[in-house]
């Protein structure tokens, strides 16, 4: 069982290994795997989802877009970034406008592989985009391990509404197999509801996860009671691990292929 995101790659002793597996596999090391893979996949589930329950999928899926060879530090690849984020920017008011939220929205544009919490930035303006300063595209340049910033995707923001102790907090939920296990609040003090919150000063703090099986409360409002929220996350995370078993299968290097 591997506990490395394999940003750098595949150590050669874990390779071409016989009458052994690994959990995950190779191919979900961060050297290899991409973010957009996984929201195509979660994408299909979402619908399948909302279709089942009768509810617009957008609910629990936010929109997202790739662009491939992008480099800040050189500029190349700014048209594809910035005609993205324009176009999900317009998408995102217009779901606003049919839910009256009365919200800037905004989107994270961020490596498509890697982890770590390095190459993100919030825009609210697709003209931000033509006016970064040098600290900002260093920081979007160079990820995990010394890897280069070159295929990001951008997706759309979802304000960080929790708190805990006063501190910007979002839920991350642990998972083994298909249960929910457990999970805790990721807090830091010194962002804002829209930033990133995986960075240097973040703490942690366990999620009450107790009552995570028990079903929603009759007659309460969704998402309005602890036990409520809790199961929602656990829903979410559950979808989520579904579509990672498909995008593992689709990107499975070794697996058969039938005519």
């Amino acid at each position: 069982m591997l506990n490395n995101d394999l940003s750098a790659g595949f150590p050669g002793i874990l390779e071409d290994l016989h009458e052994q597996h690994l959990l995950p596999p190779l191919h979900a090391g961060w050297s290899v795997r991409r973010k957009s893979n996984h929201f195509k996949a979660y994408e299909e589930v979402a619908k399948r989802f909302g279709k089942l329950l009768g509810i617009d999928p957008w609910l629990i899926n936010p929109m997202f877009a790739q662009c491939g060879e992008v480099s800040f530090a050189e500029g190349e690849g700014m048209e594809c970034l910035t005609t993205h984020v324009d176009a999900l920017l317009s998408r995102i008011k217009r779901k606003y406008k049919e839910y009256g939220i009365n919200e800037k929205p905004f989107v994270v544009v961020k490596p498509d592989n890697g982890t770590y919490g390095m190459g993100i930035m919030t825009v609210h303006d697709a003209k931000e985009l033509g006016g970064l300063n040098r600290k900002t595209k260093n920081k979007m340049s160079v990820l995990k391990d010394g890897q280069t910033l070159s295929d990001v995707i951008i997706q759309e923001g979802v304000l960080t509404n929790e708190r805990v102790n006063d501190a910007v907090a979002e839920p991350v939920v642990y998972m083994v197999d298909r249960y929910v296990v457990g999970g805790f609040y990721r807090i830091h003090a010194e962002r804002g509801i829209d930033e990133n919150l995986n960075a240097p000063g973040a703490s942690f703090v366990p999620l009450a996860f107790a009552d995570s099986g028990r079903l929603p409360q009759s007659g309460e409002k969704p998402g309005s009671s602890g036990p409520n929220r809790f199961y929602m996350y656990g829903v979410v995370a559950r979808l989520a691990m579904l579509a990672s078993s498909y995008e593992l299968e689709v990107t499975d290097p070794d697996a058969e292929v039938y005519d």
